[in-house]
């Protein structure tokens, strides 16, 4: 498959600021801060009212997405790599993580926030070929065949989806309280 010179062009974030992004819980966007209509290249005009998978990169595993939209429908937090493409077909790799916002009166969830942070480098090297098997596994046998690897690779290396997450971007300490301070000022 042949794919345009420009999804080969990556926009490298600055790691000092935050993409931040509100949805339904359709996933239709309903906020998105100016770093992201920045990198993304849409306007806010062009954001609001569609479906976040606006941004989604075709190098990324459906299997990622699923998981993430399990995880946040079901009240979970969970955090990703991702890999998303602009308006102009350039991408940008960034760690997210979500948070649930309940209505006060019936408990229910009435929206997502995503807070994202560019990825470390060493990170996106080494879920580039993890992402690259489940796609392949995905053309060849669909959702289910990326999940079985997912889930024997985790096995393998004895670890759930959260803690090879939190290794492999470094979830601690500066870059905790990073993701923690977002969702105090954005809450």
């Amino acid at each position: 498959m042949t794919r345009p010179e420009v999804l080969d062009k990556e926009i490298v974030l600055n790691s000092k600021n935050y993409i931040v992004s509100k949805t339904d819980t359709k996933g239709v966007i309903t906020y998105a801060n100016d770093y992201f209509i920045e990198i993304s290249g849409y306007t806010k005009k062009e954001l609001i009212g569609t479906p976040h998978n606006i941004i989604r990169h075709p190098d990324m595993p459906k299997i990622v997405f699923k998981l993430m939209w399990d995880r946040i429908q079901s009240d979970q937090n969970i955090m990703a790599l991702v890999k998303n493409l602009t308006k102009e077909g350039k991408f940008y790799w960034v760690v997210t993580e979500f948070e649930a916002k309940k209505d006060k009166l019936t408990n229910e969830t009435v929206s997502y926030t995503a807070f994202r942070k560019a990825a470390p480098r060493d990170a996106i090297a080494k879920i580039i070929p993890i992402y690259k098997k489940l796609i392949s596994l995905e053309e060849e046998g669909g959702m289910e065949e990326s999940e079985k690897f997912l889930t024997k690779f985790l096995e393998d290396k004895n670890v759930s989806y959260d803690d090879f997450i939190d290794d492999l971007v470094k979830n601690k300490g500066l870059f905790k309280m990073c993701f923690i301070a977002m969702k105090k000022f954005f809450s």
